[in-house]
């Protein structure tokens, strides 16, 4: 068993408070005695983490010890009452850290830590994306802590995530010989001997529900119709700025599989005990001199690989 009750990126301890992102006299206190997480967006928002714990912690910094900072994002409060917040600025030096991100420690961070890495990704690179009006072209600047930006004219603009489903196909047959429907995606590189198989996915497009998403992009890639689809979770993906939709849903292997190349090098069902051997690290052969390779342990993906394998479906 996997052990896993949530997506590694789906778990939170913070208060987010919400009211208090307009009260700048209440943020203006909160500052001087909060706890910071800097974030460095030149380094693909890398974040410092201890390098003598395991599994890692994230470095939070007191704002006291940090130079003056540029438009500190209000994250929430802990449970012990103090405010934390974030900023975008090169990372400190201090000894016994590194830098991560949080594709690599997601997974092994606390509930604590991933909610505050998570949360301060997206807002950090919602920023970044989001520095003029799309409605009227001008510059524009942060408001409200850091949860919405504002131009000259008053046009207000807040934080957005873009939904996607992704969907773990399977038979339905129990044990060792029931199997699942993975793809290669077109866009992964491929070599050293290596290559990746996870879950189909996709956006959700305008006036679609997450669950005719799943029929649409699993038909539109691998040609298969599916069935029994069934919502098991969901988490962010900061990006730079997803919302993954997890589903599970069954369809017939006999049903022949036809990729689209534009999105899909290869797809093939694999059996628990394939699947099993590739988390164990043993070879698992997909062709080519190639040995199967699964999602990272921070996406849902894997997540959602191993609700099946432990049977949850």
């Amino acid at each position: 068993m996997s052990g896993e009750v949530a997506p590694p990126l789906a778990r939170s301890t913070l208060d987010r408070a919400a009211h208090r992102r307009t009260d700048p006299g209440w943020l203006a206190q909160a500052w001087s005695r909060a706890r910071v997480l800097v974030l460095d967006s030149t380094a693909e928002g890398r974040a410092l983490v201890r390098t003598d714990a395991s599994p890692p912690v994230l470095v939070l910094s007191e704002s006291a010890d940090l130079p003056a900072a540029p438009s500190p994002i209000f994250l929430g409060v802990e449970p012990d009452g103090v405010p934390v917040f974030a900023v975008d600025a090169p990372l400190p030096t201090l000894p016994g850290t590194r830098a991560a991100h949080l594709r690599e420690v997601g997974h092994l961070l606390g509930d604590r830590d991933a909610g505050l890495f998570t949360t301060a990704l997206a807002l950090v690179n919602w920023h970044l994306r989001h520095r003029y009006s799309s409605a009227t072209g001008q510059p524009t600047e942060v408001d409200e802590a850091g949860w919405s930006r504002v131009d000259g004219t008053g046009d207000r603009i807040w934080p957005r995530t873009d939904p996607a489903m992704i969907v773990l196909v399977h038979d339905g047959v129990a044990g060792p010989d029931g199997r699942c429907l993975l793809g290669n995606n077109a866009a992964w590189p491929h070599g050293s001997g290596q290559r990746r198989y996870s879950c189909l996915a996709g956006y959700v497009e305008p006036g679609e529900s997450a669950e005719a998403a799943v029929l649409r992009e699993v038909r539109e890639e691998v040609g298969v119709a599916v069935e029994e689809i069934s919502y098991v979770g969901s988490q962010a993906w900061p990006f730079p700025g997803s919302l993954m939709l997890g589903f599970l849903a069954t369809a017939d292997p006999e049903h022949p599989v036809h990729v689209d190349p534009t999105e899909i090098a290869d797809a093939r069902w694999f059996s628990r005990t394939e699947i099993g051997a590739a988390l164990a690290g043993r070879a698992v052969e997909v062709g080519g001199d190639a040995r199967l390779v699964l999602p990272p342990p921070s996406s849902i993906a894997l997540f959602l690989i191993h609700r099946w394998l432990d049977g949850h479906c």
